[in-house]
């Protein structure tokens, strides 16, 4: 009896499970590892016009969303899957849950496969600072958070460390999401303020951001809510059907985007016409369009995430697989000696 054949080394690939990504987070630091993640996030901003870009392609139910986004800069490609299941909450399951890979293009072999539903929370916290680091009154320094699930702590870290945030007023219908999100900011040098209504929340706040799950349209900030100058990050409207902001808010905004052809159909401006003009956030990152132009602008980041933020998100873990180690290498592709002979390495794997 010979041994069966052992993987070779081109059937390896690096994947980094939650308990890893979980250890990677700790040992860079989670402020430290978001502001890194958004160097990367924006420098793929950068290079907008390199990408495939196509909206997310999504299976939908009456229980939620299930996507694959998909991306490549001509060199690697990535995708993740992710799902939205809002009522998962009151049946003991995530809301969202992801994974994701990256891929060489031209032999199309994977070359990281990744945990994303810790690491698509660091690049949505990530993308908003991004956002309001062009777009945010300069100098502010209270965030209102309204929405204290799973997104919450990871917003507040993210301003605090790239903004300079000081004080963060949270409000969710829950009270007992709002006393955990208080709970886990109480080591962070922030000034939470628990508040009992949104109203509440954003009283003073110079950055508002919006993170619900309910699959609906419904109303987080209403118009009267809003006075000018603020800057407004919407998160949590996502996919069709599901919106937070009052209409009239869109109206008085400036309003900034990732992708048009996606968020006309998933986000806050689903509710205006086709046509509404809006900016899309590469182009005032690069110079090539204004952000914010006066004191008295409102400007809102109309958020549904897209590909390219997870391909960053993606491309930054894999160069930090040397620099931490918390990885394990997955036997994950056939691969034999010759490559027309797969079956006679089903054969030969029998001993």
């Amino acid at each position: 009896m010979t041994d069966a054949p052992a993987p070779s080394k081109l059937a390896m690939v690096p994947f980094v499970s939650v308990a890893q990504m979980m250890e990677m987070v700790n040992s860079i630091g989670p402020r430290r590892m978001m502001a890194e993640l958004a160097d990367y996030i924006e420098e793929d901003f950068r290079r907008w016009e390199l990408f495939d870009k196509t909206p997310r392609v999504a299976s939908h139910s009456p229980e939620g969303v299930i996507e694959l986004m998909p991306t490549s800069d001509g060199e690697t490609y990535g995708f993740k899957y992710v799902n939205g299941h809002p009522s998962n909450l009151k049946r003991g399951f995530q809301t969202v849950t992801a994974f994701g890979v990256l891929a060489r293009v031209d032999n199309g072999y994977p070359i990281l496969l990744s945990e994303m539903t810790v690491l698509t929370a660091l690049r949505t916290a990530a993308t908003s600072a991004v956002a309001a680091r062009h777009l945010a009154p300069k100098g502010a320094k209270t965030l209102a958070m309204i929405g204290a699930g799973a997104q919450c702590e990871f917003q507040a870290l993210a301003f605090q460390e790239m903004l300079g945030i000081e004080k963060v007023r949270i409000y969710d219908i829950d009270p007992a999401a709002t006393k955990k999100a208080v709970a886990n900011l109480a080591d962070s040098g922030l000034d939470i303020t628990a508040c009992d209504s949104g109203e509440e929340a954003v009283a003073g706040a110079e950055i508002i951001t919006t993170c619900t799950a309910d699959k609906q349209y419904a109303t987080i900030l209403t118009d009267n809510m809003v006075g000018r100058g603020v800057h407004i990050n919407a998160i949590g409207g996502d996919c069709p059907g599901k919106t937070e902001l009052h209409r009239e808010i869109l109206l008085r905004s400036d309003i900034f985007v990732e992708y048009p052809e996606q968020t006309r159909i998933e986000g806050e401006i689903q509710q205006l016409d086709p046509d509404h003009p809006v900016t899309e956030l590469w182009q005032v990152i690069t110079g090539k369009a204004e952000g914010r132009r006066a004191p008295d602008q409102i400007t809102l980041f109309d958020s549904v995430g897209f590909a390219t933020e997870d391909f960053s998100a993606l491309r930054y873990v894999r160069d930090q697989l040397d620099r931490t180690g918390h990885y394990t290498m997955l036997d994950l592709l056939a691969d034999p000696d010759d490559t027309r002979d797969l079956y006679g390495m089903v054969r030969r794997a029998k001993g």
